[in-house]
């Protein structure tokens, strides 16, 4: 080969090796990107310090800017995270996140309250579906009220970083698909809070509560070890993994919950269950004990004229028990809602704002009664059984001729339907067939007829007073 030829291949290859390496950064570097929540319309959290974070190579540059804030962080490992400092609610603003290469404007950010919407097909269920929809739609046109729903991702075996699901004002396009009771809840804060409202939807029907905990919380917990699983629990932990675990940690104020059909068989281990997985969720966001609201069971199936077991009264139980056991939560009572024949009760507007009540006194601090009666304690009087309540508020009331829903029990642990009648902030219990009472039960069934409320017009609480083994209970337990 002469020295030319020689001269003229390595110049060839010098070229095209110094092509690759001007190519190889220009086409390597990626853009810098933001979890999907930080796009338009989205809603931030105010009066806390906010995260804002993304993906980015290593060593890249970051700077995110809001409302005259500016912050900057270099990526390391391929992500990046900035906090905010607390914002006042207000907007619209621009949310503006720039690299070296790029940069994302999210138009229309507001600033207000944020709370997400969890749960399964009760909360899931759409406004389309429900009671007076057709009016209700044409007026809920408010570009202060924000909606995302999560795009469903089952079957999620790892944790998703990114969500899927886009931002928009709620108007009657956007909110007919939405969820019910998330935007009753939503408007009744919008109404009473004068600021912007973000609802993030994030559930799916005919869903465990154990999907929607990580592995890691499950396993923690020595109770739930032995727990039967159903085949509504296969795919556990896919639904935190896919819908939840891409949120955190998206500044919140709290949570709403209606869940626990698919657990009614075991109800039992729904009072460690349910309370593990709310503090699962305070665990991982790390903004302390959010307020976390929940939905009671509706009254659903056959009513029963006698009294029976009832493993949907057991599961109403649990999630009363929850209440005590869990701090900051607070449960909504919708016994007046139910419907026999169908699981879905279409009266949602009750369901969402008795949890926006509930959220005024626990996340907001108002003075307001936020509950129906509570069973406290039980005292017996002879004959008589003397039911003491909380949240008695101004004054206990029957909806009705005379109270319903009332059984009690001597020594023998069979339940006879009872008498009962308001005396002063008490309720007091008798039976002709029980001499010597040891237990009340209240809205013990199924599909509860009871009519005890509060003068706050709250429905009172299903309750039994004693700890007898029920249908969901472990032998041996």
């Amino acid at each position: 080969m002469t020295c030319r030829r020689i001269a003229a291949l390595t110049w060839t290859v010098s070229l095209a090796a110094f092509s690759i390496l001007v190519a190889v950064p220009a086409t390597a570097r990626a853009t810098v990107a933001a979890n999907g929540l930080f796009s338009d319309n989205a809603v931030l959290q105010q009066g806390i310090k906010l995260p804002v974070w993304g993906t980015a190579d290593d060593g890249e540059k970051v700077s995110v800017s809001i409302a005259g804030q500016r912050v900057e962080t270099t990526s390391f490992l391929g992500h990046w995270r900035v906090d905010l400092q607390p914002l006042k609610a207000g907007g619209p603003f621009d949310l503006v996140i720039e690299g070296p290469t790029n940069k994302i404007e999210a138009k229309n950010v507001l600033v207000g309250e944020v709370w997400i919407a969890g749960g399964q097909s009760n909360m899931e269920l759409p406004l389309s579906r429900t009671a007076n929809a057709a009016e209700v739609i044409a007026n809920s046109a408010n570009p202060q009220i924000h909606l995302i729903t999560i795009t469903r991702r089952q079957r999620s075996a790892a944790p998703a970083a990114d969500v899927q699901g886009k931002w928009a004002e709620c108007d009657s396009k956007t909110v007919a698909n939405f969820s019910a009771v998330a935007y009753y809840f939503g408007r009744a804060l919008k109404k009473q809070l004068n600021v912007p409202v973000g609802l993030i939807n994030c559930n799916v029907g005919g869903t465990t509560a154990e999907r929607w905990m990580s592995k890691e919380a499950f396993d923690a917990e020595p109770a739930l070890k032995d727990m039967p699983r159903t085949q509504k629990s296969k795919g556990d932990f896919d639904l935190y993994n896919g819908m939840i675990h891409p949120l955190i940690p998206f500044g919140i104020r709290g949570a709403i919950w209606y869940q626990g059909e698919s657990n009614s068989g075991q109800a039992w281990y729904y009072r460690t269950l349910f309370p593990a997985m709310i503090k699962a969720w305070r665990d991982d966001w790390k903004q302390g004990d959010f307020p976390f609201l929940f939905v009671q069971l509706a009254p659903y199936k056959a009513i029963a004229h006698e009294p029976q077991e009832s493993d949907w009264a057991e599961l109403r139980e649990a999630q009363l028990l929850t209440t005590l056991k869990s701090p900051n939560a607070a449960m909504a009572v919708i016994t007046d809602v139910g419907d026999e024949k169908d699981i879905h009760p279409k009266r949602k507007q009750p369901v969402g704002e008795r949890l926006a009540m509930a959220a005024r006194a626990l996340a907001y601090g108002e003075k307001v009664e936020y509950s129906g009666p509570i069973f406290d304690s039980l005292s017996i009087d002879g004959r008589e059984a003397v039911v003491h309540f909380k949240h008695v508020g101004s004054g206990l009331i029957v909806k009705g001729d005379k109270l319903t829903g009332f059984t009690v029990a001597g020594d023998d642990k069979k339940f006879y339907d009872a008498d009962a009648k308001i005396v002063g902030d008490t309720v007091v219990v008798s039976s002709d067939q029980v001499a010597k009472p040891v237990a009340v039960r209240f809205g013990w069934a199924n599909y509860p007829v009871v009519n005890l409320w509060n003068k706050e017009d709250l429905p009172a609480s299903p309750f039994r007073s004693d700890d007898f083994p029920g249908v969901t209970q472990p032998k041996g337990r």
